[in-house]
């Protein structure tokens, strides 16, 4: 496609440039327009444990360019290369705000529609002289200059000075709300509320609550503490619309929170909370779904989206805390999607006892936390949300699917137990040798880090192969051998005979060098084939046996995702390997990639 297939939409600059900011007719109209650049310009607070990175662009209508921003839930859209330099778009919803008094378009929906080579037309900068600069006495001056320094480097836009109350007053998007600004409303949807808690410190006690507000520019979480907690926990209501002013913009603080925010809200004494009763241009909740066999892509403790059909419903169950000792209700959930995979979801607390769905429902849950587990598995957090039959298209699509030919279809567990099947969770186009591992220190920060490598198995330590563990479902404990049995401490139960369970040490090598791997059960199933109470068995009956499949096990090579972390042995710190997940290489499938390489654009 050339630079005259693309029909601009003629002036879109000058309209998106001064108009009204409350001016529907123009923010959520249509706008063909081109991208003359997009600039990254900055990061997010750098105290943040999830940065948030901000794209400046210059929009051009062929005719006039200006100067806009991205709204960070576009990011994606950079990041993989959908859009870029002379890509042409559709504007379909946007924003207008103030920064140093310039007024600043914001980008919240867009739809590509071609990459070009070059640019169209001669735009020439839309200054302040164009002639509908001062035309229009709707147009909302400038407030005064809003310093942009400070501990965050993000650019926060400080829009026009909101009207009065009532159904037209001026409304900012959550996107640009800063600590730089005070005179602001927004008309956010509430997409989380929590239960009120106790807290105790220091400096003293009381209580709070927290909720997360949703609009269509982004996401923001507000707390609010003690009295005004009391005044505002009956006010808000979860999937509620309501206009919140007068509250404090903060500093995220990122270990309470995953939501995508450098800023949150507190709410205060004279924080004004009123319900929404308007029927239309109402903010929705926005999803970003992973389907579950994707999870593997994700790392541990991934915030993520998901939407699946309930496929069981487990009952309610409790663990004892290990922080505070105290018990926790659990119920577990199995989710099933069209990928053929199906994963556990974990539900705590009120959540887990208050549970009514039924099975076969189809659930979407928003920013639940991703485990490693036995496998890839979902738990639902304090501010995690789940909608029961969304009226949304994927819901639609999922019914469908479901009801036609999901009820009698068999699916693969996102666990640990189907290693052997699948080299599923093995990054190939990550992959590192183990001394690029070794090199860039893996294992050495306080956190785990994560990754896969293809290594080949050249001794296993088969001094202490098992460990005999108590048979109950889902304990594993080690048991010990007494008079009457094997009995274990947890359980508080004697057996007639354990269970033993693989527990490996290996050394594998490739073609850089040699490491330590360890495994447990799942991996030792894979590499012998058998289980280990047929492993010991052996070992115990017949010596040479034992040592041929010892042999045999040796000298296979496998794909590994493993988990490097520092621990502390006998005084000594040392960064031990585990895997995660492991399969034998399937040469026809490395065929394969190596095939579909040779015609990529990374072999042009």
């Amino acid at each position: 496609m050339s630079t005259t297939d693309v029909q601009l939409t003629a002036g879109s600059c000058e309209r998106l440039q001064f108009a009204n900011p409350q001016d529907a007719s123009v923010f959520e109209s249509p706008h063909t327009i081109q991208f003359l650049s997009i600039k990254k310009v900055n990061t997010a607070n750098p105290n943040s444990n999830a940065p948030v990175d901000r794209y400046r662009i210059i929009i051009s209508d062929g005719v006039h360019f200006i100067q806009a921003m991205l709204a960070t839930q576009l990011n994606e859209l950079v990041q993989n290369n959908s859009i870029g330099k002379h890509t042409v778009a559709v504007v379909e919803r946007a924003t207008c705000n103030y920064v140093q008094e310039k007024r600043l378009i914001v980008v919240l929906e867009l739809r590509v529609v071609a990459h070009l080579p070059d640019k169209i037309g001669d735009p020439q900068q839309l200054g302040p002289d164009s002639k509908r600069a001062l035309d229009s006495a709707s147009v909302t001056p400038a407030p005064q200059s809003v310093a942009t320094s400070g501990p965050s480097t993000s650019t926060k836009t400080a829009p026009a000075k909101p009207a009065t109350t009532g159904p037209q007053r001026g409304v900012y998007p959550i996107e640009g709300l800063s600590p730089y600004q005070n005179n602001w409303t927004i008309k956010a949807r509430v997409t989380q509320k929590s239960e009120m808690k106790q807290w105790s410190n220091a400096q003293g006690e009381g209580k709070l609550f927290n909720v997360t507000f949703m609009d269509d520019s982004g996401e923001i979480r507000a707390t609010a503490f003690n009295l005004v907690a009391d005044d505002l926990y009956p006010k808000l209501e979860e999937g509620k619309v309501y206009y919140v002013s007068k509250a404090r913009v903060g500093l995220a603080k990122k270990k309470f929170s995953n939501i995508p925010n450098d800023y949150e809200l507190s709410l205060e004494r004279n924080t004004e909370i009123e319900e929404c009763h308007e029927t239309t241009n109402l903010p929705t909740i926005k999803y970003n779904f992973v389907p579950l066999n994707g999870l593997d892509a994700l790392a541990k403790d991934a915030i993520c989206d998901v939407i699946g059909v309930v496929k069981d419903v487990g009952e309610v169950g409790t663990i004892t805390s290990r922080s505070n000792n105290r018990q926790i209700s659990k119920r577990d959930l199995t989710l099933v999607d069209k990928s053929a995979y199906s994963v556990r979801m974990t539900l705590w607390g009120k959540q887990a006892e208050q549970f009514k769905v039924e099975p076969e429902s189809i659930i979407a849950f928003k920013g639940v936390r991703v485990g490693d587990f036995n496998g890839r598995n979902l738990s639902m957090t304090s501010a995690s949300t789940m909608q029961v039959n969304p009226d949304i298209e994927e819901c639609f699509t999922l019914r469908g699917w479901y009801d036609s030919q999901g009820q009698t279809q068999t699916f693969q567990a996102q666990s640990s137990n189907n290693l052997g099947g699948t080299s599923l969770g093995f990054r190939r186009d990550e992959a590192r040798t183990l001394e690029d591992v070794k090199q860039a220190g893996f294992g050495q920060s306080d956190k785990p880090d994560y990754f896969s490598t293809r290594a080949t198995i050249i001794h296993i330590k088969d001094d202490n192969i098992a460990y005999p563990a108590c048979p109950t479902q889902g304990c594993n404990k080690k048991v010990i051998e007494e008079a009457d049995g094997w009995r274990c401490e947890k359980c508080e139960k004697v057996f007639e005979a354990p269970e033993y369970r693989y527990i490996m040490s290996m050394m594998v090598a490739d073609h850089t060098g040699k490491a330590w791997f360890q495994g447990f059960n799942e991996v030792g199933v894979t590499v012998y084939g058998m289980s280990a109470n047929d492993l010991v068995q052996i070992k115990n009956n017949d010596h040479a046996q034992y040592k041929a499949i010892q042999y045999h096990a040796a000298c296979n090579t496998y794909n590994f995702s493993c988990r490097a972390k520092e621990d502390e042995f006998n005084g000594v710190r040392r960064v031990r390997f585990g895997i995660s997940r492991l399969a034998k290489v399937d040469y026809k499938e490395e065929a394969g990639y190596l095939r579909d390489l040779l015609y990529s654009s990374w072999a042009r």
